[in-house]
C-alpha cells in the first residue's frame, strides 16, 4: 500500500502564552498543500524500515514513522510490515513533513489491516506523536489552538490562487524560534481575519515566529519582501520556519531555477 503524506502551511500563528505544562499556547489555521512524500508499508514477517530521499538522522526507532507503528502495534495485534519512506518535504521548514508521515502511518497501518479506527481515536493516537500530528488526520483546513491539538474545521480555500513556495535549505529549530518570542498581540482571532479580504492580510495576519527568525536569519525576511515586490497579495513564513511562501492572484515565475539548493514549488489550488 502506497500512500502520499502532505506537507502544510500555516496562515497567521499566534503564540498567546507559555502554559503551566511548559508548552505554548497556539493559534493557527492550517492547510494541506499538494507537495508529498512517499510512503510504502506492506505486511512482513520481520520488521523492517527503509528511508530514501532526504537523509534524515537518527537511529531508527527514534523515527516518527518507526514511533508511530510501534503505537498501533502496542495497542492492536497487527503484524510486522516493511516500510519504505521516501523523503521529499524538507525538514526544519514549517511544513510539517515528519508530523505527516507519522500520522500517515497511522492512516494507512488503519487501513491495511482493517482496524476501523475512528477519526477521532485517530486524533488521539496521532497526538502522542506530535503536537502537529493530529491535523493531517482530515483532509481539510482546520484552526488550531492549545499546542497545536485542538482542532477545528473551518469553512476556506484558496481556490483559484498560486501558491509560491521558497525553502533556502535553513533548519530552524525550535528552541531557536522561541527563544526570543513575543506573544501575540492581535485583537482579532486568525479565524476572523482569514474570512476578510485576503488584502487585509498583509497588515492583520501574522506569524509571531517571524520577528524572532528573521533576527537570525535575516535572508528569509529578505524573501518576504521579494514574494510582495513580485505581486504577492500576501507572503508569510510557515510555522517556527524557514519555508516561506507567498500567495498570488496570477501565477508568479520561478526564480531561483539557476541555484539548486534553493527549493521552489509553485502550485495553483
Amino acid at each position: 500500500m502506497i500512500n502520499f503524506p502532505s506537507a502544510k502551511i500555516n496562515l497567521g500563528l499566534n503564540v498567546l502564552f507559555k502554559r503551566d505544562d511548559g508548552y505554548h499556547e497556539l493559534e493557527t489555521l492550517m492547510i494541506q498543500l499538494p507537495f508529498h512524500d512517499i510512503l510504502e508499508i506492506l505486511s512482513a514477517e520481520k520488521f523492517e524500515f527503509k528511508q530514501s530521499g532526504i537523509n534524515v538522522e537518527g537511529d531508527i526507532e527514534s523515527n516518527l514513522c518507526v514511533k508511530a507503528f510501534r503505537l498501533i502495534q502496542k495497542y492492536h495485534s497487527i503484524p510486522n510490515v516493511y516500510m519504505h519512506l521516501k523523503k521529499i518535504i524538507p525538514m526544519g521548514a514549517g511544513l510539517g513533513g515528519g508530523s505527516a508521515d507519522a500520522t500517515f502511518v497511522l492512516k494507512e497501518l488503519n487501513q491495511l489491516f482493517e482496524l476501523n479506527l475512528s477519526a477521532e481515536k485517530l486524533q488521539n493516537y496521532a497526538a502522542q506523536l506530535g503536537s502537529d500530528c493530529p491535523f493531517f488526520i482530515l483532509d481539510k483546513p482546520q484552526i488550531a489552538k492549545g499546542r497545536g491539538e485542538v482542532l477545528t474545521t473551518v469553512d476556506f480555500s484558496l481556490k483559484g490562487l498560486y501558491l509560491k513556495l521558497i525553502n533556502m535549505g535553513i533548519h530552524v529549530s525550535t528552541k531557536e524560534a522561541f527563544s526570543a518570542i513575543e506573544f501575540s498581540k492581535n485583537e482579532k482571532s486568525i479565524e476572523e481575519i482569514i474570512h476578510q479580504p485576503i488584502l487585509t492580510w498583509k497588515s492583520e495576519l501574522k506569524n509571531d515566529f517571524e520577528t524572532t527568525v528573521f533576527k537570525i536569519y535575516p535572508e528569509l525576511a529578505k524573501i518576504k519582501e521579494d514574494l510582495y515586490s513580485e505581486g504577492a497579495v500576501y507572503a508569510s513564513m510557515s510555522g517556527s520556519g524557514s519555508t516561506m511562501y507567498g500567495i498570488f492572484e496570477k501565477e508568479p515565475l520561478k526564480t531561483y531555477q539557476e541555484n539548486p539548493t534553493v527549493l521552489e514549488k509553485i502550485m495553483r489550488f
